[in-house]
């Protein structure tokens, strides 16, 4: 059976898009950063880079056969369910990429009662929403900024709180909702609600390539990719594996990355100096430096 993920552009294989790249990167070590805003035109591969990265994503621990992903290692964050197992036995789970379409229907995107089961059994049992597969993962909106605004605040609850809750039928199930959240737009298609523009951290805008000797090495490289796949993918392989360290490595390192008094102050006087709205953003600056500096093996 062939690998869906193998349909994907290989992330190493992507040019032009260095900025995006990194701070999509960013996010992936470090989830904490919260998410990444990627505005531009159509054509510019911003829905590329975001599926391109799946391959290379790292594992993740869970509750083996918790339909919310609960991280065994953290007592307070686990899901009602968790909650009243009596053994939380480990495994493995590879971070990977929750898709949340526009068309998405509130029961689909919070969670719902397993009605089939009901009908059968009688037993009341919960189906996990797109929030619930997106709980340690990455949840990523195309066209964000055309999302209605019903899921938009479904979404900011559960990305303010960290939690969400399924209540239906008599049945009520809280289960953590910690989530990467990207999103894409094409702002020529309509402006962004500020109240979830607020909820990116950061934010890449993307623009046509314009250099031709870039715009020929991307031609060259998609034709390739059609023509020859399985050829292009082992060409990349090695890239893929040394990125996949890369971020091993720099998810190791970044507990012991630490920010200097002067360079807390350098932000805090930027910030003040810009009359930035809030203290998210200089949080968010120190994160991001933070990360980039693991990921370059600084400390």
């Amino acid at each position: 059976m062939s690998d869906p993920a193998r349909k994907r552009f290989p992330f190493p294989a992507i040019t032009g898009q260095d900025r995006l790249k990194t701070a999509y990167l960013a996010n992936v070590v470090n989830p904490r950063i919260g998410g990444l805003l990627v505005s531009g035109p159509k054509g510019t591969g911003k829905s590329t880079v975001v599926h391109a990265i799946g391959p290379v994503l790292p594992q993740r621990r869970a509750v083996r056969g918790c339909p919310f992903g609960c991280d065994p290692g953290d007592p307070a964050r686990l899901c009602t369910l968790c909650r009243e197992r009596v053994e939380l036995a480990p495994e493995p789970r590879p971070m990977r990429i929750v898709n949340l379409p526009l068309s998405c229907t509130e029961d689909r995107l919070i969670g719902s009662v397993d009605v089939e089961k009901l009908l059968k059994t009688g037993e009341k049992a919960v189906l996990p929403g797109i929030l619930g597969a997106a709980n340690g993962n990455i949840l990523y909106v195309d066209e964000v900024n055309l999302l209605p605004d019903h899921l938009v605040d479904d979404i900011l609850d559960a990305a303010a709180s960290h939690w969400n809750t399924i209540e239906r039928e008599g049945i009520s199930v809280s289960h953590p909702a910690d989530f990467v959240l990207v999103g894409t737009m094409n702002p020529e298609e309509g402006d962004l609600r500020p109240q979830i523009l607020d909820r990116f951290p950061l934010c890449v805008k993307v623009e046509t390539v314009t250099d031709p000797g870039l715009r020929s090495d991307i031609v060259r490289l998609n034709l390739e990719f059609e023509d020859r796949p399985e050829q292009f993918f082992a060409r990349f392989a090695p890239m893929e594996q040394e990125l996949r360290d890369a971020i091993a490595a720099a998810r190791a390192l970044l507990p012991r990355v630490a920010a200097g008094d002067e360079a807390v102050a350098a932000v805090a006087r930027s910030c003040a100096a810009l009359k930035v709205d809030g203290q998210r953003p200089d949080i968010v600056i120190i994160k991001t430096a933070l990360t980039l500096a693991a990921l370059g093996g600084r400390t």
